[in-house]
């Protein structure tokens, strides 16, 4: 009986490591629907970054008549006060984003630490941050938000502070649920019996595994942040100095626009405070797939789900 010793192969250096924005750029690629929806928040982005130079006229200036009907000099037709509606879309999607994105950040920070806190030490903290939790679970958003936004007054910053405390609950039980299954790994309880510190354990190890539903979930909770902003501004407890989709709305819905046939002074900001959302949705559950490799397995992701043949049987047995 001979041996065959073969030799050792070679590892081969040129093969790059993707990295994690690398992946998330070739799944963007591979699936049509995300790179819609990036491409339409990136347009929406940037007019809305650029409003101040983009804008075809004065926000505030009169350039035509009251619910001026839309033609080449203007698009999208005039509001009740004679203003360009591609300018107010402009700048009122300026203001929506804003408000998104500074009340994600707030809900991701709150949410985060109280998920990474219960899912981590677990036992008593872990009781008391779920029950608050539940406790806020439960209570409705949107009339919270009304009565807490009536109560405080109409200001920008009210708003984003209402929407952030009362967006967090749901990452704060995702969280919290993935913490509970990195800390039992045993790198962690390597890293623990070698006398590493809480806090290195949790920015070292925990936090990278979990970072990328907490993406995902950042994405996510932009689109209902822009929702509860526009329903908000809409039910009048927005800030009247700043324009946004949903003042534009509200605008247009006092001054009868739709008794009027003015139309286009309400559908195009809801149908772009459609898209926000329909983009958040698409980017962020592709972020989510791209970042989280337990979603590219067959038989835990839902996308890949395919029948098996019987045992014994050909794939005709189907």
């Amino acid at each position: 009986m001979s041996v065959v010793l073969q030799e050792p192969v070679a590892l081969d250096d040129s093969v790059p490591v993707r990295s994690r924005r690398g992946i998330v750029w070739e799944t963007v690629k591979r699936r049509p629907s995300a790179a819609v929806g990036a491409g339409v928040l990136l347009l929406v982005v940037l007019g809305a970054v650029l409003a101040p130079v983009l804008a075809p006229y004065d926000l505030h200036k009169q350039v035509g008549p009251v619910f001026g009907h839309p033609s080449w000099s203007h698009p999208l037709g005039l509001d009740d006060g004679g203003i360009d509606m591609v300018t107010l879309l402009m700048w009122g999607a300026r203001i929506s984003l804003v408000v998104g994105f500074a009340a994600t950040f707030v809900s991701m920070v709150i949410g985060g630490t109280i998920g990474v806190a219960a899912g981590y030490f677990g036992g008593k903290v872990d009781t008391v941050l779920m029950r608050i939790t539940d406790y806020f679970l439960v209570i409705p958003d949107v009339p919270l938000m009304i009565i807490v936004a009536a109560i405080w007054g109409p200001s920008l910053f009210h708003i984003v502070i209402v929407i952030g405390i009362l967006l967090w609950t749901s990452t704060a039980r995702v969280i919290r649920a993935q913490v509970k299954s990195v800390r039992e790994r045993v790198y962690v309880k390597r890293a623990r019996s070698l006398g590493a510190s809480h806090t290195r354990v949790v920015f070292r190890h925990v936090l990278p595994q979990v970072a990328p539903l907490l993406i995902a979930n950042t994405v996510l909770t932009i689109a209902v942040a822009i929702f509860d902003e526009t329903a908000l501004s809409f039910l009048g407890l927005g800030d009247p100095s700043r324009i946004s989709l949903g003042k534009v709305i509200e605008n247009a819905f006092q001054r009868a626009a739709i008794s009027t046939g003015a139309w286009w002074a309400i559908v195009p900001p809801g149908a772009l405070v459609a898209v926000i959302i329909l983009g958040c949705s698409l980017l962020g559950g592709t972020i989510e797939d791209a970042l989280n490799p337990r979603l590219r397995v067959a038989h835990l992701s839902a996308r890949s789900f395919r029948l098996r043949p019987l045992v014994g049987r050909g794939p005709e047995a189907l």
